[in-house]
């Protein structure tokens, strides 16, 4: 596994001095290709792990906190079950659609009828169930989907793993991660630079999947980004590479700083032959104060900053930030120390922390990602996609100022709610996602992609409701297949004015409108019917904001 790693430096083109630990403890050393790694303790009763890995102090592995050791409380299993109905569908709903995933309705009320439905997801998140050999080589098969050119089929791969991927498992989790992080400041691999290319859109993300996969440590994995020529490609100079990884990840501002930065990062520049980085060997030599140590060279600027107090609270404060959009600078300021508090070594420590607490579920408010609409409503009405569905949603996702992993300083504005951004978003939904049904004739369970007609909800996200309706009692099967609507897509039941409107379209009497009657002679579900029905109510649902909001409970 350490293997794996410092091949990673190498492709990196890092000339690291692994010369001597810097420790003055007593240690076991193990040496892996020329590299010095130590484990500190009493050589003669020390049995290492691979925990123990360190880099001059900088661990290389970090196991993940017990749910036992946050301190930014989280929601219980107790804590669910004495919220109402409704309330637990919200919530359900808000935890799992902040991870991009969905279950059916009837599915997702099996696990709330649980009674751990809190603890079993957290669960589900540590075990991998995903066939990962079939998955990467389905979504980058150009005999099923074709090719893609520049940046767009490196983007659009990494959103049909999301759509493809049927468990949300440990490695979803991971990728889920990884995502979260490269849409931030802090890792973005910002295509829309002229100095980066493809490849540096993979180069990120992989990095950071098989990283978590691996169980490194945030400081490790942050340290090695730093050093990569993909965040060269972004920060192109000795002094604005060193400023923007001050401001990045420590949230420094002292302008008297940057020199110091500069200064050790001076042999490292990314060449114009190429847009590739090299490290030069007029390294300075002068002793250089920063992060309350002693630092030289560019090696020793990056692992000091990872290993630096400050970069605890400034990594959570940005993911805060990202998640909390609604919450004052007060309030983000008191939820990060909380998380700090905790002492977190992996980013799963932060986002977990964040999703499963109570103040971002019972209590935050604000607008939803597009990722957290799209792929939810995917999943929830049996979606089918053809070869170019995720091409499109990338370029819709461009033109709702929400582009995935472009822009050099990541998504500032998480969902950016001016007019057009919002139309752009609202089109996409309703449009293409709710107003678009699969034709019958379409063989869905083929891999033929080819044809656009196969996109769209097929009539089976509809058909669990069909053994509730009834030819008998018209009008009772109508609310029932109206708040089943209603509470698939935005967890809740339709209210009284809006059951009225409806019935008043739709009813003659107690008796479904010929347009409407869902019934045939024999009491059977006619489907193009009932799915008249459906578009009508989806058509209404679009134009509220509970579908685009992550609304609190309190």
């Amino acid at each position: 596994m350490i293997k794996q790693i410092l091949q990673i430096s190498i492709v990196f083109s890092i000339a690291l001095s692994f010369v001597g630990c810097g420790s003055e403890e007593s240690s076991s050393v193990a040496s892996t290709g020329g590299s010095t790694i130590t484990s500190t303790g009493n050589p003669s009763t020390y049995s290492a792990t691979k925990y123990d890995m360190q880099y001059k102090g900088l661990s290389f592995y970090n196991e993940e906190l017990p749910i036992g050791n946050y301190k930014l409380s989280s929601l219980t299993d107790n804590d669910f079950d004495t919220l109402s109905d409704s309330q637990q569908l919200l919530v359900a709903d808000k935890l799992l659609s902040s991870m991009f995933f969905a279950y059916p309705l009837h599915e997702l009320q099996e696990k709330i009828d649980s009674g751990t439905f809190i603890s079993s997801l957290q669960e589900q998140l540590n075990v991998e169930t995903t066939d990962k050999a079939w998955l990467e080589s389905y979504i980058i098969n150009e005999d099923i989907f074709g090719t893609g050119e520049n940046h767009d089929q490196e983007v659009v791969d990494i959103l049909k793993r999301f759509y493809f991927a049927k468990d949300l498992d440990k490695y979803y989790f991971h990728n889920w991660v990884a995502y979260i992080l490269t849409q931030t400041i802090m890792f973005s691999p910002a295509y829309e630079l002229s100095s980066t290319h493809a490849p540096n859109v993979e180069g990120v993300y992989n990095r950071l999947v098989n990283m978590l996969d691996d169980e490194v440590g945030m400081r490790f994995i942050t340290y090695s980004h730093m050093m990569s020529e993909d965040n060269w490609r972004r920060f192109r100079s000795p002094e604005d590479n060193g400023r923007e990884m001050l401001e990045i990840y420590t949230l420094d501002l002292d302008d008297s700083h940057v020199p110091i930065a500069g200064q050790a990062l001076q042999n490292w520049k990314l060449d114009t032959d190429g847009n590739t980085l090299v490290v030069g060997l007029n390294a300075n030599t002068q002793t250089l104060s920063l992060f309350g140590t002693t630092i030289v060279n560019g090696d020793d600027f990056y692992r000091e900053l990872a290993k630096s107090s400050s970069f605890t609270y400034g990594v959570v404060n940005r993911l805060v930030s990202f998640f909390f959009t609604d919450y004052t600078a007060s309030q983000m300021n008191s939820i990060t120390n909380t998380i700090v508090s905790s002492k977190p070594e992996t980013w799963q420590d932060i986002l977990k922390q964040i999703i499963f607490s109570k103040e971002y579920l019972l209590s935050s408010s604000r607008a939803k990602s597009a990722e957290e609409v799209l792929f939810p409503l995917v999943k929830k009405m049996d979606y089918d996609i053809w070869s170019q569905t995720l091409t499109h949603w990338k370029s819709s996702l461009d033109k709702m100022n929400q582009a995935s992993m472009k822009y050099k300083l990541g998504r500032l504005t998480r969902v950016p709610l001016d007019t057009l951004s919002f139309i752009n978003y609202y089109q996409k939904i309703r449009a293409v996602l709710l107003n678009r049904t699969n034709p019958v004739y379409v063989n869905n369970d083929s891999d033929d992609y080819t044809h656009d007609d196969r996109e769209g909800w097929r009539d089976s996200f509809l058909d669990k409701i069909n053994s509730s309706l009834n030819v008998n009692h018209q009008e009772e099967s109508l609310e029932l297949l109206i708040n089943y609507i209603f509470q698939l897509i935005i967890s809740r039941g339709a209210t009284v004015d809006e059951m009225a409107m409806f019935k008043s379209y739709m009813l003659e009497g107690s008796s479904l409108k010929d347009t409407f009657d869902m019934f045939n002679s024999s009491g059977n579900i006619i489907t193009d019917k009932r799915n008249a029905i459906a578009f009508i109510v989806l058509e209404y649902i679009s134009r509220l904001d509970n579908l685009y909001m992550q609304k609190g409970v309190n």
